[in-house]
């Protein structure tokens, strides 16, 4: 972990962040000062074979030395798909030597989810008022059971991570939403996520200018459950 943070104006100035937790393959990047784009493409399991295709053409017209720094959705989520975009990403990132930053794909829902009074966040919702709510999240995982977190938005660091991403059984979670003591917003995770890929860049893009820089060898995924059943 390095702590000491490089200059955000220096030349290498873009973000590129991949989430592929789903059957959605997303990348998204941004110079963070009016050059964004983010595509999403559905590849399911076509994933292992076009990404680094999709990737050499969605970076054009800039470079891999035009980037900063990578970020990439560490999960839950698919286990293959995960292990896929979490490779690349730790590749780019060491033979770049660019700081990596790896956002739990719940966090990434939650930045991008509609507030309560039913306005999308969007584009650097951090500027916004603090929500007064907190945010529940709920995914499916295997063997009936599920994914469950609740954060916090915070207009100045983005997301403040109330109780972690936990795989439990749908009564535990029960359980652990009746007795939370703060209000909530409870939000159902869908199954395709590609389009969070934006959020997965801006808090990214967040801890980057907080100077909380990772090397690869610190990024790992977040499957929860092993893959197959009994273990």
């Amino acid at each position: 972990m390095n702590s000491n943070p490089k200059n955000a104006t220096s030349v290498k100035k873009y973000g590129l962040a991949l989430h592929t937790a789903s059957r959605e393959l997303g990348l998204a990047i941004s110079n963070f000062d009016g050059d964004s784009r983010c595509e999403t493409w559905n590849l399911d399991r076509d994933l292992a074979t076009h990404l680094h295709q999709y990737l050499v053409d969605f970076i054009q017209p800039q470079t891999w030395a035009d980037l900063a720094f990578i970020a990439v959705a560490k999960g839950p989520g698919g286990f293959t798909g995960t292990r896929i975009g979490m490779v690349a990403a730790r590749t780019l990132a060491q033979q770049l030597d660019i700081p990596i930053f790896a956002i739990s794909t719940l966090a990434a829902f939650a930045w991008t989810s509609p507030s309560p009074s039913g306005r999308a966040r969007g584009h650097r919702p951090y500027k916004e008022d603090v929500l007064n709510d907190d945010i529940a999240l709920q995914m499916p995982a295997q063997r009936g059971q599920l994914f469950g977190a609740v954060y916090s938005v915070n207009k100045n660091s983005g997301l403040t991570e109330l109780f972690p991403d936990t795989v439990m059984t749908p009564e535990s979670w029960q359980e652990k939403l009746e007795s939370w003591e703060n209000s909530y917003q409870l939000i159902e995770v869908p199954s395709e996520l590609g389009s969070s890929v934006s959020s997965v860049l801006e808090l990214a893009y967040l801890e980057w200018q907080m100077g909380i820089h990772s090397d690869w060898s610190d990024a790992f995924p977040y499957y929860g459950q092993h893959p197959v059943k009994g273990h």
